[in-house]
């Protein structure tokens, strides 16, 4: 199968490259860029020295793929997507661009006008686990952010089994610096962020929308959280602390026997045991989605902890593992990655 990568010099494009030109059903891997047309991929990343010196080219010559990955900043998906979809390409795009399903929202969340109407209802969510038959039958699909991948991941077994009080829950995400992107900016400087702990976009982070239609359409109601991300001076990782309200009595063990049923059929979800709680280290450079919990008797509530790569599960992983869904393979296939540890 022939794949191509828009955005192919940021870390999701570059995270996308080392997964796909590695896996097994991709025949050509090829890289597009609308800035730097025409240069060497090794020249962007000099790691890639002999490994990749095929010159980027520019997405309106694209011509032959099976799959288009767009892995741009906002914007990009919503104006390339109907042209790649008129070629005849699927795509599986890793930005925001068509994931809120009302056009209005995006324009709120992300202060730009949406992708065509037609797009966004065509567009599936690709909640590898909890949306597996609808991502085998679409041609374009939509990868989540990789706050409400964490998030999402960590809430659904409570919200399917309506165990919780959904006004009451609380997310208090920490992610590493690479998922604000490869561009320089002062609100990533080494001397900015070194030995500091950053709080941002208080109410504001464009995740939430998107967090909260899912928890909507679980529920069958509308759905409001409080969700708040800060930055830590490490590289890669997220994760996600959620707080919210039981219903009713549950004990840490039954709860934790609880999501490992629920996720018996997902690989790629790991459920700790009792008193291992989980760490991005832990997951650093995989696909996997760690989740802790712990049943607070005394406030009756539960504290979530789930962690994943954010470049990774967040990002190119969850996509490669939505190429496999697409295609009828093994969802693990070209996946199969131990951690990075230490």
């Amino acid at each position: 199968m022939n794949i191509g990568i828009v955005g192919s010099t940021g870390y999701g494009g570059i995270e996308l490259y080392r997964l796909l030109v590695n896996h097994p059903y991709t025949d050509k891997c090829i890289l597009y860029t609308s800035s730097q047309g025409g240069n060497l991929y090794s020249d962007v990343y000099p790691h890639l020295n002999s490994i990749e010196d095929e010159p980027l080219r520019n997405v309106d010559e694209a011509e032959g793929i099976d799959i288009m990955f767009i892995a741009a900043p906002p914007g990009v998906s919503a104006e390339l997507t109907p042209k790649l979809l008129n070629k005849g390409f699927k795509v599986i795009d890793l930005s925001g661009d068509l994931r809120l399903k009302n056009g209005s929202d995006y324009e709120r969340w992300y202060k730009r006008p949406p992708a065509p109407e037609e797009i966004l209802e065509q567009a599936v969510y690709g909640l590898s686990e909890l949306n597996r038959v609808n991502i085998t039958e679409t041609k374009v699909l939509s990868n989540p952010g990789c706050y409400p991948t964490a998030s999402l991941l960590g809430l659904a077994p409570l919200i399917h089994q309506h165990a919780i009080d959904p006004a009451s829950i609380i997310i208090d995400a920490k992610s590493g610096i690479s998922g604000a992107g490869r561009k320089a900016g002062l609100g990533t400087h080494y001397s900015e962020l070194n030995e500091n702990f950053k709080v941002y976009k208080i109410g504001e982070h464009q995740h939430i929308p998107e967090i909260e239609q899912q928890l909507g359409q679980w529920m069958g109601e509308p759905v409001t959280i409080s969700f708040t991300p800060h930055l830590v001076p490490m590289t890669r990782g997220i994760m996600a602390t959620m707080y919210v309200t039981l219903t009713e009595g549950i004990s840490t063990e039954m709860l934790i026997e609880s999501y490992q049923s629920f996720y018996e059929q997902a690989p790629f979800v790991r459920v700790r045991k009792p008193g291992s709680e989980p760490q991005t280290k832990e997951v650093a450079g995989s696909n996997f989605c760690d989740i802790g919990l712990k049943v607070d008797e005394r406030t009756g509530r539960v504290v979530i902890a789930s962690v994943i790569d954010n470049l990774m599960k967040g990002a190119a992983g969850q996509a490669v593992q939505n190429y496999n869904l697409m295609n009828g393979w093994d969802e693990q296939t070209g996946l199969r990655l131990v951690p990075v540890y230490p």
